[in-house]
Formats: C-alpha cells, structure tokens, sequence
C-alpha cells in the first residue's frame, strides 16, 4: 500500500457538489493506493503506521491528540509515468480487490479509536485542503 499523508489544518472531499467528507480541524490527509499484493496486513499496518505517526504540531500524532483524518482512495498513486508521457496505471490493484482494503484501513483506525472521515470510492472527487506547514509524506507499506 502507498499513501500520501498531507498534515492539513483542514480538509473535505466533495462528490457531485456534495461535500461527503470534512474535518475542520488540524489533522491528516491520507491519500491511500492499493497494489495487488497488499492485503488485510498491510491494511493494518499502515492504519497503525497513520494512527501513531508523529506529524502534528509539537511531534504529537493524531493518538497522542485525537486528531481526526480524512481517508481518500487514489489508484493514481500507482501511476508509472517513466516512459513517455501518458502514465499506466498497471500496478494499481482493480477496484473489487482495492476497496475492501481501503475500507480496511479505515476500519482499522477506527478500532484503534480514531475519527476517520472518507471520500467516495471510485467517484469523481474534488479534494479541497489547507496544508499546515506543508508537511507531506509518502509511505509504502
């Protein structure tokens, strides 16, 4: 799995003009990518890797504060744009197999007590945010 983690000072998906997911305090955004080895271990360990990394303003982590996130699928992360300059999307996993991990990434952190806000899977979605720092990671799990 791969994600792009953006501390933002706030955050929100709209789909169809319709805002579906928000935080409008400081926390993350998580942009999440599946490929087709990942599984239900993956999906735990990058919600604990999201849940207890230490990002926040003073080195605190959203379990330290109970900052919230906001959980938004991306198959482009992905993306291989080495040759020319049309990317393919090949190591992305497909959607049946992509959305129950995502799901579960979510559904970790939520057992793991954190307030998880999400996009819509495979939907046009128009991601509005205000980055705080900017600070932006990627990790691959």
């Amino acid at each position: 799995m791969r994600a792009v983690v953006q501390r933002v000072a706030s955050a929100s998906v709209v789909v169809d003009g319709r805002t579906v997911g928000a935080i409008d305090e400081p926390g993350l955004l998580v942009l999440v990518g599946v490929t087709h080895s990942d599984g239900p271990a993956e999906a735990a360990k990058l919600a604990a890797k999201l849940w207890g990394l230490r990002v926040l303003s003073g080195e605190k982590s959203c379990s330290d504060i109970g900052a919230p996130l906001l959980v938004v699928s991306q198959f482009t992360l992905y993306g291989d744009a080495r040759k020319g300059r049309r990317p393919t999307w090949q190591a992305a996993a497909p959607g049946p197999v992509a959305e129950p991990l995502v799901d579960a990434v979510v559904a970790e952190l939520r057992a793991l007590g954190a307030r998880v806000e999400t996009g819509v899977f495979g939907a046009d979605m128009k991601v509005h945010l205000v980055n705080d720092g900017p600070i932006t990671l990627v990790l691959d799990i």
